[in-house]
């Protein structure tokens, strides 16, 4: 759809500041929560990936959609964002894997978004305010404002939603090791991304996706070498159940290894808090030290939750002595943590990113090691 036939939309932010432009993709009212990626390139793997559940996503880059939208780097089965914001919107996608417009796919999935927006305004707006509930109005004949900033506050907040369970798969699935199967993986599903069983898969492991509600037998009758917590969405703070579970895998110390999400939960495992960022930590550029060997990664990262520690900060743990082991030196926040008596570790940022960076792919490596190293 060209601008110049889109209809009207705002974007309406909860502290009622509004945003004009025109409609992109479906037309209609997307509420959830505000957030901005600086991630200059790979928005089909952001808008498809679970972790974005009931957020609207602002993307800092100025124009998108050039490559258009393919069948292949898919995250998971369907868009997962909220509302969609974009600042210039590409005429003529222009990529030989394409096979259709992003605002083409937009509309498909019923994903309503905005273009035109003033997206570095916005962007210090929610970088200097936090991320805020907010809703995305697109359509001929809008609500005044006050109306559409009534709809948005009546929106539940993200603190304290648990969903996890809206994103999980309904049932487990494997996904075949390549070549000869070296470890067998129970992988929960908390909002995998696809890249992750994939690249667990090209070091010889062979993964059984798990539902979220899975129990602890579940997870024994695989028989797995180790576990694996995946990313998800929502507050870490309402994971009873996930963290619970984790807590039983730590008392059979069977390897473990977690990412995004999955470091939250094991921290609350081992005894840590969390806390809601200010506005979170999303794109695929953000700096990461390792406290061991002082080495920087830049990583890709998508959460707006963090655990409560210092850097290289040792605590006892109910299993054992546990150590922040990475940091984001940006902010001071915790980017993983290792329990140094049983075989488990986490990590905030994404190894599997499939639009890259590709800093931290060895951590798959290193999961294999900590299953190799443990023999069972």
């Amino acid at each position: 759809m060209s601008t110049s036939t889109a209809p009207p939309a705002a974007l309406v932010l909860e502290d009622g500041r509004v945003f004009r432009g025109t409609g992109y993709g479906a037309q209609g009212r997307a509420l959830g929560e505000a957030v901005f990626c600086t991630g200059m390139t790979g928005y089909q793997e952001t808008l498809t990936d679970p972790s974005y559940h009931r957020q609207i996503v602002v993307q800092t880059a100025p124009q998108i959609g050039n490559t258009g939208w393919n069948d292949e780097d898919d995250e998971s089965s369907r868009i997962w964002v909220a509302g969609y914001v974009v600042r210039d919107p590409a005429r003529v996608p222009s990529n030989w894997r394409s096979t259709r417009a992003l605002d083409v796919e937009l509309a498909n999935q019923g994903v309503v978004g905005i273009a035109g927006v003033d997206t570095r305004t916005l962007t210090r707006h929610l970088r200097e305010q936090g991320a805020m509930r907010a809703g995305v109005f697109s359509g001929d004949g809008l609500a005044s404002v006050d109306e559409m900033v009534a709809d948005v506050l009546e929106s539940p907040p993200m603190s304290g939603a648990d969903l996890a369970g809206e994103v999980t798969t309904a049932e487990t699935y494997v996904v075949p090791a390549q070549g000869q199967t070296r470890f067998r993986v129970a992988a929960l599903d908390l909002g995998i991304k696809s890249n992750t069983p994939r690249m667990m898969s090209q070091r010889g492991m062979e993964v059984h996706v798990l539902p979220a509600t899975s129990s602890i037998d579940d997870i024994l009758a695989v028989e797995p070498d180790g576990v694996f917590l995946s990313n998800g969405p929502g507050d870490p703070a309402t994971t009873t159940h996930a963290t619970e579970l984790t807590k039983a895998v730590l008392e059979r110390k069977l390897p473990l290894f977690g990412i995004c999400f999955g470091n939250q939960i094991l921290g609350r495992a081992l005894g840590m808090g969390t806390y809601k960022l200010r506005y979170g930590h999303r794109g695929i550029n953000i700096p990461v030290i390792d406290v061991a060997t002082r080495k920087v990664a830049i990583t890709a990262q998508n959460h707006g939750f963090a655990l409560d520690g210092e850097p290289g900060t040792e605590f006892d743990s109910p299993y054992g002595k546990a150590v922040v082991s990475h940091y984001c030196p940006n902010d001071g926040c915790v980017e993983g943590v290792r329990a140094l008596d049983v075989p488990a570790f986490s990590v905030q940022y994404h190894p599997e990113a499939a639009a890259g960076p590709h800093d931290a792919a060895p951590l798959f490596d290193d999961f294999a090691t900590l299953m190799q190293e443990d023999g069972r």
